[in-house]
């Protein structure tokens, strides 16, 4: 790191100029190649997989996305020759837009069902050529403009459809924007310089901006999802300026301890470089642990994700170290430069503060304040052991949107479960199978929860032989609710085996409630795997960086008890409501189904970035004095106002992405910045140097036999190389 520091600073201006360079080269290619996201959540081999594929094959005209156009009279009926002359009209203009393939219009012959039983709410269905996800955001707009203008007093007009939800999405810029805004206020609290503050940004911006632009030619390599662009700027921001601040921080430390520019620089680098590098990889480590669950939504996620984050490292290992070449001492502020002149060198600023007067009281009540952390996080935790999977409907949307209000229209004219009806889907041959699917339709209407029942044969091809037939069933319940995921089980696995027994017909149940449900269970079922991998490559990490088995122990086990109280909190936030209405996030719903593994994968490289900050400083100490109780003093001294500021900044940046209006993205960002909270100021400085305390030398104790064969990973520099300051002054441990 040394060398590489030492080369950059010296030319600043290459390194400065390469990376704008990359950054337009980037842009221009982006906007080449343009981006070719894949959506699709379906996981291949379940029965909404099934029926989806069975649809595309057979069927492409019904496997696009199929939206809603609701209308709804305050007086009168929605059949008065007025209202159905003008909705009529609009839906002949909307049938001949771009990538609608067909309306189906309730003033057609055999619309009446699309009629409300009191004649106040119609709706049509639109159906487009291509899945929501893959459906150009400009077409959706278009449909939404030429629907709407059909408004007019005593006549509302409002759309609903995952492709219509997609298309009212908030853009990225406005939550990075609000992120960016928070770190900078927080960093200049902190720093007191402008240029101090700059860095951090500046580098964080130019990492996550060369990510995020790679998510463009990559999305033509594999299958990326639309949400990985949010993904990635969420955790590339808060890990790129927390990773800045650290090298930053260490920078200013040693111009504070009478270093020139230059060395100060290579010493930030060979030290809070070093720990970067580290913590980045048990990042990248962490996202790309969700390769083993095999499903491609989530590998589209993790894999660009993983791209930003070492997107972010490069530019605070390479762009910082020419930053500071360029800003040389205007780093500190002016009262720090003043009183370096005038006073000299200080070696002491660590010493002093509220942390550094609580890192000497942790070791006078060890075992109490670890008893606390505990009861902190097990408290937190508790409400995990209510936590269910499932998806948050479009009732959840901001009221002022478009979805919402159709929601409300449908939910009240035809009732809630209209809103998520289910897709029996069947390919029938012989004649046998076609009594059987008669019967089966004729069964669903008195299974308990089922409000109707409409079957529709779906327009095979000419060649495709047997004919594809789709039965649609209405659950008497909302889309979301618990009762609803019930029943796609009990048809699963009772009513549809019951009448296709002893026949060849195979019937799949579709639809997005169904491939949600789908989702959750795929993923829950893979989590042991993704706990295992995750996990086992920390622990191996640590043992390699500290010599130690305690300490990757200790990590493991706090790391898994701050990702039951970050799921404490989304359980309590989100699926109890303490927290929606404020936020305007909906009513109390399920998690969605895919949150625990993304989240769980993120939280454990966010965590074992702060333990390696923390730990590597411990191990410096150690290294030089071989005394526990001044080493785990030290680590706590010098990183716990840099973690807790850095912990700060990285949940204004998660909760900013709060503000998107999107559940989704609020469950990542809530997620997060409690764990992130609940990291730096329960674990970090509490639960860790207590436990460290009451272990005393046992923490560094590694097998003579396993030392010898593991390899050496150093996240501190080596202990034949020069330092480049003098060790800063240690308190003495308080002593009870």
């Amino acid at each position: 790191m040394s060398a590489l520091a030492r080369w950059c600073y010296q030319h600043r201006f290459v390194v400065i100029t390469a990376w704008i360079g990359l950054l337009i080269g980037l842009a221009v290619m982006s906007q080449a190649v343009k981006t070719s996201y894949d959506n699709s959540f379906t996981p291949p081999g379940t029965g909404s997989g099934n029926a989806q594929q069975l649809l595309l094959r057979s069927a492409p005209a019904q496997a696009g996305d199929a939206d809603q156009i609701v209308w709804q009279v305050s007086h009168g009926s929605v059949t008065d020759p007025a209202i159905e002359q003008r909705m009529s009209a609009m839906l002949a203009r909307v049938s001949h837009m771009p990538e609608v393939a067909s309306v189906t219009s309730p003033y057609l012959p055999g619309g009446k069902v699309q009629v409300s039983p009191d004649g106040r709410t119609a709706y049509a269905t639109v159906n487009f050529t291509k899945t929501a996800d893959d459906l150009d955001k400009a077409d959706i707009h278009r449909v939404v403009a030429v629907a709407t203008a059909a408004r007019e007093p005593g006549l509302g007009v409002e759309l609903g459809g995952l492709a219509i939800s997609h298309a009212e999405e908030a853009p990225l810029s406005s939550a990075s924007a609000i992120g960016i805004g928070a770190a900078a206020v927080i960093l200049l609290v902190a720093f007191g310089s402008l240029f101090a503050m700059a860095l951090p940004i500046a580098t964080a911006v130019a990492g996550v901006g060369s990510g995020l632009m790679l998510m463009a030619p990559l999305s033509h390599l594999m299958s990326v999802n639309g949400v990985a662009p949010i993904l990635g700027a969420l955790i590339g921001l808060g890990v790129g300026v927390d990773y800045a601040l650290f090298v930053v921080t260490r920078y200013r430390r040693g111009l504070q301890s009478g270093l020139d520019p230059q060395r100060s620089a290579v010493l930030a680098l060979n030290t809070s470089g070093r720990a970067v590098l580290f913590a980045g990889g048990t990042v990248c480590i962490a996202l790309l642990g969700l390769l083993s669950i095999g499903v491609g939504f989530i590998d589209g996620l993790a894999v660009p994700a993983a791209i930003t984050v070492v997107c972010t490292v490069l530019a605070a290992v390479t762009l910082l170290p020419a930053l500071f070449g360029v800003l040389g001492q205007r780093v500190l502020s002016r009262r720090q430069r003043r009183r370096l002149r005038a006073d000299g060198p200080d070696h002491a600023e660590s010493e002093s503060g509220i942390w550094a007067r609580w890192s000497r009281t942790v070791p006078r009540f060890p075992a109490v304040l670890a008893a606390a952390g505990l009861a902190v996080m097990i408290v937190v935790s508790a409400p995990v052991l209510h936590l269910r999977l499932g998806f948050a409907d479009n009732s959840n949307d901001p009221t002022s949107s478009t979805t919402y209000k159709a929601y409300e229209m449908l939910a009240e004219g035809f009732g809630p479960g209209f809103n998520g009806p289910l897709f029996l889907v069947s390919q029938t041959g012989p004649a046998a199978d076609r009594a059987a699917l008669d019967r089966l339709d004729h069964a669903l209407t008195a299974v308990p929860g089922v409000a109707a029942v409409q079957t529709a044969p779906a327009q095979a091809r000419p060649s495709a032989g047997p004919a594809v037939e789709v039965t649609q069933v209405l659950p008497t319940t909302a889309p979301e609710s618990q009762a609803t995921s019930t029943l796609i089980t009990h048809l699963r696995n009772t009513v549809i085996p019951r009448y296709t027994h002893g026949t060849t017909l195979r019937v799949y149940i579709g639809g997005g409630t169904a491939t949600s449900a789908d989702l959750a269970a795929v993923t829950s079922a893979k989590l042991p795997w993704l706990l295992a991998t995750i996990v086992g490559f920390g622990f191996l990490l640590l043992v390699l960086a500290f010599r130690s088995l305690l300490i990757p122990a200790i990590t493991a086990v706090l790391n898994l008890l701050a990702a039951a109280a970050s799921f404490g909190v989304l359980t309590a936030f989100f699926q109890w409501g303490w927290g929606t209405r404020t936020f305007g996030l909906g009513a109390p719903s399920p998690i969605e189904g895919y949150m625990p593994e993304i989240v769980l994968a993120v939280l454990f490289g966010l965590s074992m970035d702060y333990q390696v900050f923390l730990v590597s400083r411990m191990a410096e100490e150690w290294s030089r004095t071989r005394d526990n109780a001044r080493s785990v003093l030290a680590g706590q001294t010098h990183t716990a106002r840099v973690i807790t500021a850095a912990a700060t900044i990285m949940i204004a940046v998660f909760i900013a992405f709060v503000f998107t209006g999107q559940r989704n993205v609020a469950e990542f960002g809530i997620g997060l910045a409690a764990a992130v909270a609940l990291d730096a100021f329960v674990l970090r400085t509490v639960l860790v140097p207590a436990v460290m305390h009451l272990c005393g030398r046992a923490n560094w104790w590694l097998p003579r036999w396993l030392d010898r064969r593991l390899p050496h990973l150093a996240i501190e520099p080596p202990a034949d190389e020069p330092p480049a300051e003098p060790p800063a002054r240690v308190p003495e441990p308080a002593r009870a």
